[in-house]
Parts: structure tokens; sequence; C-alpha cells
């Protein structure tokens, strides 16, 4: 693969993530990871991003947060690989779990207020985000379908 190219998507990933308030350093090392054929260790990560290993640790636990990554402990040793995990079908079910989360607590608001603003505005906010989990449960199931037809053709 072209080094240039490489580059341009592991700093592109760290943009796209960092738009979602996460560090960019965690966008890099997600990238690298979704571009490696083999778990990499954290070592090998910091060097080939030029970032410390403090860094990348922290990036690593925010991505198996999220579902995006996930660590293989090594018999033996205190040393972990870190691999890619699922990609955007992972995020989407992390997304999901969070707003399933936020969901249950604003319903819980609802008894906090009566009838009016303050109270459509809580509907308002839990059919939006209700809206967002069936739209993308739906969407997950279609694409784990077509992802089973794959596996069995």
């Amino acid at each position: 693969m072209d080094a240039g190219k490489r580059t341009a998507f592991i700093v592109s990933v760290g943009d796209l993530l960092a738009s979602w308030n996460l560090p960019h350093a965690t966008g890099r090392v997600y990238g690298l990871l979704l571009l490696s054929e083999t778990p990499r260790s954290l070592d090998e990560i910091a060097a080939e991003l030029a970032l410390s290993k403090a860094s990348v640790s922290t990036a690593v636990r925010q991505l198996d947060s999220w579902g995006l990554a996930r660590t293989i402990p090594q018999p033996g040793s205190r040393r972990l690989l870190v691999e890619a995990a699922g990609g955007i079908a992972s995020l989407l079910e992390a997304s999901h779990a969070r707003a399933r989360t936020l969901i249950a607590a604003l319903r819980e608001g609802e008894d906090l207020v009566g009838p009016g603003p303050a109270r459509r505005r809580l509907q308002d906010v839990i059919g939006l985000f209700s809206g967002y989990v069936d739209v993308g449960s739906e969407l997950l199931a279609a694409y784990r379908r077509q992802q089973e037809r794959r596996e069995n053709d």
C-alpha cells in the first residue's frame, strides 16, 4: 500500500473520531488497527504513529470501551496485543448501548415535570434517540444477514 495514502487514511480516521470528541490519537490508533493484518503490540503502535506508549494505552482503552478494538493477553507476559474489532457494526452497537442508557435516564426525568414544554422537550429527545436506536438496529440486522449470506456462499 502507498505509504502516503496509508498515512492520510490514519489521519482522516483520527480527524473523524476527534469530531466525536475522542482524542485524535485514539482515532489514529484505530485507523492503524483497521489496516493491520495481524494484532499489534502497544510498542509497535507507538513507534509507527510516533505516540507515547501512555497515549497508545489510553487510546486502546477508549477503543475497547467503544467496542472498536480488543486486547489479546500474551500468556506469561503483561504484554498485550491489540486488534480492531468488528468495525462500524461494533461502533453502532456501542452507540446504541449508550443511547439506551440515555433514554432510560430521560424517561426517569419525565416523572419530574408536569405537562408543558419541559415534558414535551424530554419526550422529543426520547423519541429522537429511540428512533435512532430502532433504525440502527434494523440496519445492523440487515448487515448481519448480508454477512451470513456471504459466509454461506
